[in-house]
C-alpha cells in the first residue's frame, strides 16, 4: 500500500483495500481524460457527425454514474463493517480529559487508570515524543473489543491509524466502537 500504514486489523485492512480501489479507477479516469485532452491539442480535423450527437452524450452522461456506482457500493459495505459491533469479550471505556485520558475496564472491578502523556524532558531514548505515555493500554490480540469513548470538558478524538479506528469522544455522550487486532505489538494513537 503507498505511503499507508501497516494494517493490524481486518478494517483497516478493508480500508487499504478500499483506498487501492478508488485510487485506480481515479488514475483510470485521469489517464482517459489526460488522453482525450492531449488528442484535442494535437488534432485538427472536425468530424461532421459529431457536432449533434445524442449518442455521445448519454455515453458520457451515464459512465460517470457507472464509474460513481463501482466507488459507492465498496464504501457502503465498508461503512456497515466499521459500525458493525460483533459480540465483543472485552469492553474498554476512554474517558477524554484537557491533557490525558482515563481507562476502565467495564468487565472487571476496579480496574481504572489514568494514561499521561510522557514530557519530552523525560523521554528515554527510543521513545516517541508527543506519542508515549506513562500508563499504556493492554489488550488482547484476536478478541473483539468494545471501546465506549466520552469526555469531560470537551470533544476529544480517540484515534488508533492502525487498527482503522476513530472514535469522537463528546462530553455527555457514550460513543462505541469496536475492533479486533491481529497481531500484538506496540500501537499508538492520537487525539
Amino acid at each position: 500500500h503507498i505511503l499507508l500504514i501497516d494494517s493490524n486489523s481486518p478494517l483497516m485492512e478493508q480500508l487499504n483495500f478500499f483506498h487501492d480501489h478508488t485510487l485506480l479507477i481515479i488514475t483510470l479516469i485521469t489517464i482517459l481524460v489526460g488522453y482525450n485532452m492531449l488528442s484535442l491539442l494535437t488534432n485538427s480535423f472536425i468530424n461532421r457527425f459529431l457536432l449533434h450527437g445524442q449518442l455521445i452524450e448519454i455515453i458520457w452522461t451515464i459512465l460517470p454514474a457507472i464509474i460513481l456506482l463501482f466507488i459507492a457500493f465498496p464504501s457502503l459495505r465498508l461503512l456497515y463493517l466499521l459500525d458493525e459491533t460483533n459480540k465483543p469479550s472485552l469492553t474498554l471505556k476512554s474517558i477524554g480529559h484537557q491533557w490525558y485520558w482515563s481507562y476502565e475496564y467495564s468487565d472487571f472491578k476496579n480496574i481504572e487508570f489514568d494514561s499521561y502523556m510522557v514530557p519530552s524532558a523525560e523521554l528515554n531514548e527510543g521513545d516517541f515524543r508527543l506519542l508515549d505515555v506513562d500508563n499504556r493500554i493492554v489488550l488482547p490480540n484476536h478478541t473483539q473489543i468494545r471501546l465506549i469513548a466520552t469526555a469531560t470538558d470537551v470533544i476529544h478524538s480517540w484515534t488508533v491509524p492502525s487498527l482503522g479506528v476513530k472514535i469522537d469522544a463528546t462530553p455527555g455522550r457514550l460513543n462505541q466502537t469496536n475492533f479486533y487486532m491481529n497481531r500484538s505489538g506496540l500501537f499508538f494513537g492520537q487525539c
